[in-house]
């Protein structure tokens, strides 16, 4: 069955990674149980996010072409479709297989919130038991390990991919256990994030997701330069100096929104994920990463914005 699993790659918009994790490799407390009890195996696919698609931010040129293909296009469709072809293959071999997209709009944390998704559109503390920790999961499978800022770091692509899972209670043959070596703590992501939400390995997500949406004027070419003129602190936010609590994140979400948001009510990301850009830039340098490219990432110095 791992062969014809393994054949995914070869297929028209394939997996580029695939990683499978035996049972025994989770906590019995593991959601994985409770989504389905008779797991005896995870099967992980994991998708490059294109470098192309982070052309246009990493320039401060073209925006939506990172969040439309690079998270909406990979969740809503591509993924959705191989779960079901991997699903299918299993279930043919007479076992039961489960599919596991992640799910964006609901969160176990009641005080939380995810910085890709409108936070008004997120259902929070419920189905708590049944939401798998992906990351957490993608490690175990042995697709790669978890970096600095909870990242998932692979060899090929650094922190650029994303990845759905399978749940059967078929016995596939695992996937080496992944022995972290790529995260070196460097740091290269806390010093990107334009709203220093990255400290000591935790991200923090209300201030993620406020700059995540482009609060930092110095990273905005769309923010208005009246924005914010009702707050005293409206200049610590612009700078990105202002730790939010999450009243004041809502409240600078609200009030900085001029790129329109895109599907399925995903968030249009301004800082286009600036920690994995440096994370990846960073690996790239090292020559860390075995998929290799004509041309380094940053071709020149990073841009910026005044801030009046």
């Amino acid at each position: 069955m791992i062969k014809r699993i393994n054949e995914l790659k070869k297929m028209s918009l394939g997996p580029d990674i695939i990683g499978v994790a035996p049972a025994s490799r989770f906590d019995k407390e593991d959601p994985i149980f409770k989504i389905l009890p008779e797991t005896r195996s995870v099967i992980c696919l994991a998708y490059r996010v294109l470098r192309g698609t982070h052309r246009g931010i990493e320039e401060g040129t073209s925006y939506h072409h990172f969040t439309t293909m690079a998270i909406e296009v990979l969740d809503e469709t591509v993924m959705p479709m191989m779960m079901l072809r991997c699903a299918r293959i299993i279930e043919e071999e007479g076992y039961t297989a489960l599919p596991q997209r992640r799910s964006q709009q609901i969160m176990q944390e009641t005080d939380s919130t995810n910085p890709e998704m409108l936070y008004n559109k997120i259902y929070r503390g419920i189905w708590n038991e049944y939401q798998m920790d992906f990351e957490a999961s993608a490690a175990k499978c042995g697709v790669g390990e978890i970096g600095m800022s909870g990242s998932l770091l692979t060899e090929d692509f650094g922190p650029l991919q994303r990845y759905c899972f399978v749940l059967t209670d078929a016995e596939i043959e695992p996937t080496e256990e992944f022995k972290p070596h790529i995260c070196d703590g460097c740091g290269e992501c806390a010093k990107a994030c334009p709203g220093h939400a990255i400290h000591d390995g935790i991200k923090e997500p209300w201030q993620c997701a406020a700059y995540y949406a482009g609060a930092n004027m110095s990273k905005n070419p769309f923010m208005s330069t009246h924005a914010l003129p009702d707050r005293e602190d409206r200049l610590e936010i612009l700078k990105g100096e202002k730790q939010l609590t999450a009243e004041d994140a809502r409240d600078v979400i609200n009030n900085i929104s001029y790129y329109p948001p895109i599907m399925h009510s995903y968030i249009s990301s301004i800082c286009g994920k600036a920690c994995d850009r440096a994370c990846y830039i960073h690996l790239e340098e090292k020559g860390v990463l075995k998929k290799r490219f004509k041309e380094k990432f940053r071709k020149r110095e990073e841009w910026t914005l005044d801030v009046k």
